[in-house]
């Protein structure tokens, strides 16, 4: 007689299913498609192949092509050397992709007001208090830390 046992897990997506996401606010940007919007957007600015700056920065074509495409979470080494073949800064990339998700973070607050969500940063004072930071401060409702 033998005991048959199913593993069962929950299963959590990285990225919420099209189905769970409110049709009216867009999903919350992620990094890595942040970092690589802005190679792509570079390297065709430039007019270079993909086959060009993989070559340039010592990378295989299909891992540069899939850090463009947000698929791959790619190392800061090889951020920096793809990033180097396009003529930047390792800084430059990610002040890009910063400035993206600002802008991309401030329109999704500015939607989820008009959809009545709440729009809340929660940070710790200098004495370990936990205040409410409101959107309607200077930086409307993005707070940066460093």
């Amino acid at each position: 007689m033998s005991i048959r046992v199913t593993n069962q897990a929950d299963v959590i997506p990285l990225r919420p299913l099209p189905a769970a996401a409110s049709p009216a606010l867009p999903r919350e940007p992620l990094w890595r498609d942040l970092v690589g919007e802005v190679l792509r957007r570079e390297r065709q600015a430039q007019g270079r192949t993909l086959k060009d700056v993989a070559e340039a920065a010592r990378i295989s074509m299909p891992y540069l092509s899939e850090v463009e495409r947000g698929l791959k979470e790619a190392s800061s080494e090889v951020l920096a050397a793809a990033a180097q073949a396009l003529g930047l800064r390792l800084a430059d990339v990610l002040a890009l992709a910063g400035e993206r998700l600002v802008s991309l973070t401030a329109a999704r607050s500015r939607s989820m007001g008009a959809a009545g969500g709440r729009r809340s940063v929660r940070s710790t004072g200098p004495a370990g208090s936990v205040d409410a930071m409101h959107p309607s401060g200077p930086t409307g409702g993005v707070l940066l830390a460093a």
